[in-house]
Order: structure tokens, then sequence, then C-alpha cells
């Protein structure tokens, strides 16, 4: 199995939206997303319910059935078009890659 885990800082307004909103996108367009991999056997997405300043505005944990498939993923045009959205809406991004 491959993980993959995304964090995000967002901008507090960015692309017409505030964070929130955005926050809300994100989620939505990878929930959609979702349907379009194959080998992608969990998808966890998540918004942050505490607001300090050591969080993150949204996580992204995803497991898929091998590194194949990962990259798979990587290579689907929804998928470039929605890192280009989120690259343009935050202010970190931290991922980890990693099989287990």
């Amino acid at each position: 199995m491959f993980v993959h885990i995304v964090l995000w800082k967002l901008q507090e307004h960015a692309d017409g939206r505030g964070k929130t909103d955005n926050a809300r996108l994100i989620r939505e367009r990878f929930e959609e997303l979702a349907n379009m991999v194959d080998g992608l056997q969990r998808l966890d997405i998540g918004t942050d319910v505490f607001h300090t300043d050591a969080s993150a505005d949204v996580s992204l944990y995803a497991e898929f059935e091998s590194r194949a498939a990962y990259d798979a993923y990587v290579d689907l045009p929804a998928h470039k078009v929605l890192r280009v959205f989120t690259l343009a809406v935050s202010v970190e991004r931290h991922i980890i890659d990693y099989e287990i």
C-alpha cells in the first residue's frame, strides 16, 4: 500500500474567495476526483476545527493499492487542475508519501 498525506495552510483571501470557501472547494473537488482514481482505497479530506497558529487548514489522507496507482493519480488531468488551484490558494503545503 502507498500512503499520500498533504497539509495546506490557506491564504485568508485568494481567487476571489475567503479561506473557508476555498477549503470547502478543495474538499468538494477532491471528493469528486476520488471517483476517477483506479486503485484508490481510501480518501479522507478534512478541514481544521481549532484554527490555532500551528494548524493546517485542510488535510488530505489517501491510501493507494500501490505506488503505480499513486503515480497514475498524479498524472490524471483532473488532479493536475486541482493541484494548480490548491497551490494558488495556499501559503504552505507539506507532503509526506510512504509505503506500508
